[in-house]
């Protein structure tokens, strides 16, 4: 008995996980790498409204990089993702170090931080083009409290429309990596820190030198999100700007989704779809590569 037990209690710990991940290997088989592999073989094929299954080669990539349309939108798109990871890390960072303080109500500003990150793109990007809207929202303000001369027409600018996405990009994200960060903060040994102190260190210079290095796996991870975040960025831009004016802040997500369903270009939507993965897999895969040389060189 205790022996048939034995090999029951076997059989489960090994068999039974596998079992529980099934599902869920099956379904990411199916619907993430299954669709890739589709919107791959379209990208290779003459589609238009209606999907074709005959191949036609790259003739779609050649169409693709033919566009100014597109090469705009990759610019944009580097425009974005560069501020809008570069402003996510320096202002998370910088919240993480100020609630690292222990400062009164930090549970308070946390909550308040991280609010907007519970709101989705759509919902940000709504509220952000009535706030930037010079007709209602902040021009319109301050000309009401006796400011006539100040004008922020961002929004309506085709020179500084991308830089709008930005700033609602930012102030949504920043709370979710000061997040990352201040766990990475409270993770540092304190006995370290203290020394250093008593060595004669100066707050700034203990960062600087000792906690800021020792939060690279955290930089790592926020990197990791953010360009995912920035290269797949729709519906912040589409609720905000709709690429607009003209095609001035359009990012390639926009650009697939508008030739694919909006013009009836399936097989070019496909291949800027598959572009876009090839820029996220050519951003991510350097970098864990890095990542986990860097490790094996710490061991």
């Amino acid at each position: 008995m205790t022996e048939r037990r034995t090999r029951l209690t076997m059989f489960a710990d090994r068999w039974l996980p596998r079992l529980v991940l099934a599902p869920t290997l099956l379904l990411s088989l199916v619907f993430v790498y299954g669709f890739i592999g589709v919107t791959g073989f379209l990208s290779l094929t003459e589609s238009r409204l209606m999907p074709v299954y005959e191949y036609a080669g790259f003739e779609q990539y050649a169409n693709l990089f033919e566009l100014d349309r597109w090469w705009e939108a990759a610019a944009n798109l580097a425009i974005f993702g560069s501020l809008f990871m570069f402003f996510c890390l320096a202002t998370g960072l910088l919240l993480a170090i100020l609630l690292d303080q222990r400062i009164r109500a930090e549970g308070v500003l946390r909550a308040i931080y991280l609010y907007p990150m519970a709101l989705s793109f759509i919902v940000t990007g709504a509220a952000w083009k009535w706030l930037l809207n010079p007709g209602l929202g902040l021009e319109k303000l301050l000309h009401d409290w006796g400011y006539p001369d100040f004008t922020f027409d961002w929004l309506v600018n085709p020179d500084m429309a991308i830089y709008t996405v930005v700033i609602a990009g930012v102030w949504q994200s920043s709370g979710f990596v000061m997040a990352l960060f201040l766990a990475g903060l409270r993770g540092v040994d304190d006995s370290i820190i203290k020394a250093a102190m008593l060595d004669g260190a100066s707050l700034p210079v203990i960062y600087r030198r000792i906690v800021i290095p020792a939060l690279r796996p955290v930089f790592f991870s926020a990197l990791l999100i953010l360009a995912h975040i920035a290269i797949k960025s729709f519906d912040l831009v589409m609720a905000l700007t709709a690429g607009g004016p003209g095609t001035s802040s359009s990012v390639p997500a926009v650009f697939m989704y508008q030739f694919s369903f909006a013009r009836g270009q399936l097989g070019l939507g496909a291949a800027s779809a598959m572009m876009m993965l090839a820029t996220i897999v050519a951003v991510l895969v350097p970098m864990m590569y890095l990542e986990v040389r860097s490790a094996k060189d710490g061991r």
